[in-house]
């Protein structure tokens, strides 16, 4: 399988990416969801997408302080493209986008699951507070 062409701040499609999360999560593709591209415009400073033959495979994104804080969310590849480095691609581009923007600081949360995939991009163990809402 070739690498996926990554695309930074393209023209988000909010059905093929609302479809690639239910896809990537094993959930039902919600009705009632507030459009992608409305919420990256407001609250993100960049956002990174996967294509393989014009496809969405996978996609990452940071929102952000205004400042000098970002926060990485919403990493997601579809389960056909996992495994051969397209989540740490997007992960690492999203970094130099991020980067490029002013930002100092990148904080992800993560489930345990995932910290191996975590620390292999470069994100070092930090305490943090959770309040679930």
């Amino acid at each position: 399988m070739p690498p996926a062409d990554l695309r930074v701040r393209f023209d988000v499609d909010d059905a093929a990416l609302t479809a690639l999360h239910a896809r990537a999560f094993g959930a039902a593709v919600p009705e009632d969801v507030t459009p992608w591209a409305a919420r990256l415009d407001r609250h993100s400073v960049t956002w990174v997408g996967a294509f393989a033959d014009d496809a969405l495979v996978g996609f990452v994104h940071a929102c952000w302080d205004g400042g000098a804080h970002a926060f990485l969310l919403d990493a997601v590849v579809d389960p056909a493209h996992q495994g051969v480095g397209t989540g740490r691609r997007l992960v690492e581009r999203l970094v130099v986008e991020v980067r490029a923007a002013g930002c100092a600081w990148l904080h992800v949360d993560f489930e345990p699951h995932l910290e191996g995939f975590y620390r292999a991009c470069g994100f070092a163990p930090t305490a943090a507070g959770l309040l679930r809402l």
